[in-house]
């Protein structure tokens, strides 16, 4: 006879970025995130809840994952825990679209234990209600249907969302324009080429609102003979 699995798997966080790695990148656009990982680490699917029109959609803190079958809740209902302030509670959903991932008394449980933000490969529901509870969530979208509270599911462990592999740790920073993951491994580096990005975007800017209409490569380019006029 084949053994039934647990109904929940539990590692207990045992990682975690330090406080000025964390405060280091409150604030910081995730976009200029992907451009310190040159490009990479952006969630694919996942958009801020409602489209961010509702309440701000800004959030950037350690993960904490949870893993659930395609319609099941039970692990994250059972998280809350585990989660410590400031925590990015990371749902991994198997990118299954027909009932909801979370809606308003699981967001509104999350926020009591110190969540900043939710992220799911699933859809969500109770809109009002989750715009009235106010915490930061990022997901594939509404369905209004509702999920089932049964196993099995893990929490704390590895799990894939968005087309990435994030574990409990990884640094999350979200916004409007969606969610980088950060690798505990890479935080420190992440950080310092960060700074090279911010430089590089405020110079930018300054040149554009100074009336800049193309950059001096483009204009080099077009008067080179890599370029064919016909």
């Amino acid at each position: 006879m084949i053994e039934e699995p647990p109904l929940l798997t539990i590692r207990r966080p045992d990682r975690r970025p330090t406080d000025a790695e964390i405060a280091a990148f409150q604030g910081v656009p995730s976009s200029f995130v992907a451009d310190a990982m040159f490009g990479t680490g952006a969630m694919l699917g996942v958009r801020p809840f409602g489209d961010g029109r509702d309440f701000p959609c800004v959030a950037a803190g350690p993960a904490l994952t949870v893993d659930n079958m395609p319609g099941g809740i039970l692990a994250l209902v059972a998280c809350t825990p585990f989660i410590r302030p400031g925590d990015i509670v990371v749902n991994a959903f198997a990118g299954y679209q027909g009932v909801a991932a979370a809606g308003d008394r699981i967001t509104g449980m999350m926020k009591n234990a110190g969540a900043a933000g939710f992220v799911t490969d699933g859809p969500m529901r109770d809109h009002p209600g989750v715009v009235a509870v106010g915490l930061p969530c990022w997901c594939s979208g509404l369905n209004p249907a509702s999920p089932v509270s049964t196993g099995p599911g893990r929490i704390g462990l590895p799990v894939k969302i968005g087309e990435l592999e994030v574990e409990t740790g990884d640094m999350i920073v979200a916004d409007r324009d969606g969610v980088v993951v950060v690798p505990f491994e890479r935080i420190g580096e992440v950080l310092a080429q960060l700074e090279r990005v911010r430089e590089l975007e405020e110079a930018l800017d300054a040149e554009v609102a100074k009336g800049l209409k193309w950059g001096a490569a483009i204009g080099e380019l077009l008067e080179s003979d890599r370029v064919r006029y016909v």
